[in-house]
């Protein structure tokens, strides 16, 4: 397999590692980008752009992201707070009073960031046409009873987070979400990343799909652990419940999908657009804009949920709104904060080295937070820094 790009000198580790995922890790196409101090050091592409087809991938390649999508949208919100709009410790109810239903009335806008909100689960799915509404989406949350008392524990929102931070930002700003990151992260930053797809831009984004795990995978984990596979398997469990907030599935490949606002999942961005908006959380990229003061920063990594997530099972650790270095993160080290997307995609920012990576794919995985091809990444990211 040809990779293409450029990498800074001291970086090749990781272009030999992104060519090994193709050879033993079966890639079919995607991207990886790096930037030390705002600036790139590694721009890698290769493969096909869509995971069943022949075109091959191109320098501005897009791809659905998936969960990656949650440190946008947590990003939106910590900004509001950085501006004085938003206070983490208020109500929820405080900017959307119809969010105090059902038990919810004390929920703070910390414990929503941060995965402690207790509706991880609708108790009545929402079919895909009616979770691309915003309005119906909102409505439901906002309906639902909290399946654990809010700010008590914490447990993976893994659908919810979409109208939970949709809906809060739409109240605190009066614009939709993907309007309001348009303007207020994606274009300061000079960042690839999309929340609702422009129709113009449905060309760059290629098909995504599931791709079988090899045999070998040089020792990497390529299947849960038992208590996780039970969990997916049991239709009554939270994590089958959490990951069915939506049913069916939706096709994350058609238009109409791409082109909705849904903060959780349907992201779309290159691997420069996710590493360029980490970059621009923690300095300024290429001399120019820093979207986070280093007080936002350390609220953002600070950490807020730890121990066993009632939804995946394992034990996660959570800032407002981005997983943190653990057991079951890929981030680079203690002090990194970022979010992966399930069974693919990766981004994240480390304060202390000045890096700020990400990756994207087109072939998902069965794992939901340590896909083995963005793990080699990052150690290779690791080596590269010595």
């Amino acid at each position: 397999m040809d990779v293409n790009g450029t990498v800074a000198e001291g970086f090749e580790p990781v272009e030999e590692a992104f060519a090994a995922n193709f050879a033993l890790l079966g890639e079919r196409g995607a991207a990886v980008a790096v930037y030390r101090d705002g600036h790139r050091v590694v721009d890698l592409w290769a493969g096909t752009a869509d995971v069943d087809g022949t075109a091959p991938w191109q320098p501005g390649t897009a791809q659905i992201v998936r969960s990656a999508t949650k440190g946008v949208a947590a990003a939106a919100l910590l900004l509001l707070h950085q501006r004085g709009e938003l206070d983490l410790d208020a109500p929820v109810g405080t900017y959307w009073p119809e969010y105090k239903a059902a038990g919810k009335e004390h929920t703070r806008v910390r414990d929503l960031l941060a995965h402690r909100a207790g509706v991880p689960v609708l108790d009545r799915p929402l079919t895909p046409a009616e979770a691309l509404d915003p309005d119906l989406g909102a409505a439901a949350v906002a309906a639902q009873a909290p399946v654990w008392e809010p700010g008590t524990d914490h447990g993976y929102h893994a659908q919810t987070y979409s109208w939970l931070t949709g809906e809060l930002l739409r109240r605190v700003t009066g614009r939709p979400a993907g309007e309001w990151i348009a303007d207020e992260i994606a274009g300061p930053a000079g960042a690839d990343l999309w929340l609702g797809l422009p129709s113009a831009l449905h060309a760059r984004v290629g098909r995504v799909g599931p791709v079988d795990a090899p045999q070998a995978t040089g020792g990497l984990r390529t299947r849960p652990k038992r208590a996780v596979a039970e969990a997916y398997a049991d239709p009554d469990s939270l994590t089958r419940r959490a990951f069915a907030a939506i049913t069916p599935l939706p096709d994350e490949n058609d238009p109409a999908y791409r082109a909705a606002s849904l903060p959780a999942s349907n992201g779309i961005a290159t691997a420069d657009g996710l590493a360029r908006f980490y970059a621009s959380l923690i300095g300024e990229v290429d001399g120019g804009t820093r979207l986070f003061t280093p007080e936002t920063v350390e609220l953002a990594r600070a950490e807020r949920s730890a121990g066993p997530d009632r939804v995946l099972v394992v034990g996660t650790r959570f800032g407002l709104g981005y997983m943190l270095h653990g057991a079951a993160s890929p981030l680079l080290c203690p002090g990194s904060f970022g979010h992966p997307g399930r069974g693919g995609a990766l981004a994240f920012a480390d304060p202390e080295s000045g890096i700020a990576f990400g990756y994207v794919t087109n072939g998902f995985r069965q794992s939901v937070t340590a896909d083995p091809r963005a793990q080699a990444l990052v150690r290779a990211v690791r080596a590269a820094l010595g």
